[in-house]
């Protein structure tokens, strides 16, 4: 499985109402291919960009923003964090 959680900061609740992002921490090996067909599988939402990167724990986590403006939102909120 590519995706792991999804990762709720205080920087990513401001990244999710101002540019509709939401982050996630992925699997290592995960590609950026990979990361998006899952999350428009699991979740039904399409996905414009998905950026990754290695945090200083040693975890890879992208930064993923879709084309729907209120998906990041509707996302959360079904997951039950927001």
């Amino acid at each position: 499985m590519t995706l792991k959680y999804p990762f709720v900061t205080e920087k990513a609740m401001v990244q999710l109402e101002s540019q509709n992002k939401l982050q996630f921490l992925v699997s290592r090996d995960a590609t950026k291919t990979e990361i998006k067909r899952e999350i428009e599988k699991a979740f039904e939402q399409k996905v414009a960009d998905v950026r990754t990167l290695m945090n200083t724990h040693g975890q890879k986590k992208a930064i993923v923003s879709f084309e729907n403006e209120k998906a990041a939102e509707e996302i959360l909120s079904r997951l039950g964090i927001m």
